[in-house]
């Protein structure tokens, strides 16, 4: 598995320095088209070379994949924690309910279940 790994790693590799090289020529970005710019007063710009903005466009698309996920799965993630915060708190009042017998009943369910214990 680690050799398939690092063959992979190296054909992304070679593709991204093959891109590179193919798109060395510079573009210009710039926040507002030119009519614009004189009505706003705005005229950023930067010069740079087309592997640099296309490498840059593809990791704000990968950074705004993982935050659109991490954003809808909260409700997953609220719902285990919701669910961990209530097993502890039963676990609790079993213990506090029945203090002498915590490892008995374990212990004689998994003998009669073959099972090994806890």
């Amino acid at each position: 598995m680690r050799y398939f790994r690092s063959f992979i790693l190296t054909v992304i590799a070679i593709v991204l320095i093959t891109v590179a090289l193919a798109n060395r020529e510079p573009l210009t970005l710039r926040l507002l088209p030119e009519p614009l710019q004189g009505l706003f007063g705005l005229s950023w710009q930067v010069t740079l070379p087309a592997f640099v903005i296309l490498l840059a466009a593809v990791l704000v698309g990968i950074l705004l994949g993982f935050v659109w996920e991490w954003v809808r799965e909260h409700r997953y993630r609220s719902a285990a924690a919701e669910e961990r915060r209530e097993r502890r708190r039963l676990e609790a009042e079993r213990a506090k309910a029945m203090p002498d017998t915590d490892g008995d009943i374990v212990a004689l369910v998994d003998s009669r279940t073959g099972q090994a214990a806890r």
